[in-house]
């Protein structure tokens, strides 16, 4: 009875010790599967405000500034006028905005948005799926993809309009 015991604690060591191995591992070698600057942008399916489905490839060929917000973020209430006015500045050239609200109900983020007067697509992630697969932490956080698909830039925290429009403005120069 001593002898299995003992065989149990040995597998359930061994066990933690190859756990533990593989997580320090993955951390240490970043390979978390976060996207960076350079990669391809990860794509993206979720509702709008419209009601209708939306994906990332309903936007290909243009650049895109991909914005991850909450109503409960007040950084994010903050830069939320500042993306409107980019969003309508550029629109007439190939720059797509793409705010994507985390974890709220569609009634809230409605009225938000129609209290702030913003016009540019707004998408649901009640799942967070796209927050997973961006590696959003904290918020806001703004990717900027180039017309190939390719993140430019992330931006992480309040963006003012100045900053805004000088990233836009090098996103729009890219070949």
């Amino acid at each position: 009875m001593g002898k299995s015991r003992r065989t149990v604690q040995i597998v359930i060591l061994l066990l933690i010790l190859v756990l533990g191995g593989y997580a320090i591992t993955t951390s240490v070698s970043g390979s978390n599967g976060k996207p960076k600057e350079g990669d391809k942008s990860p794509s993206f399916e979720l509702l709008g405000l419209d009601g209708q489905v939306h994906t990332s490839d309903e936007y290909k060929g243009k650049a895109m500034v991909i914005n991850f917000w909450g109503t409960w973020c007040e950084p994010c209430v903050k830069e939320m006028p500042a993306l409107q006015a980019q969003a309508d500045k550029w629109k007439d050239q190939g720059v797509q905005f793409v705010g994507i609200n985390v974890g709220e109900d569609q009634m809230t983020v409605d009225n938000f948005v129609r209290q702030v007067g913003v016009t540019f697509p707004i998408m649901l992630d009640r799942e967070k799926n796209s927050v997973r697969d961006f590696g959003i932490s904290p918020m806001p956080t703004t990717f900027f993809v180039s017309d190939t698909g390719k993140i430019s830039t992330i931006h992480i925290g309040q963006l003012d309009l100045d900053t805004l429009d000088a990233q836009i403005s090098q996103l729009a120069k890219q070949p």
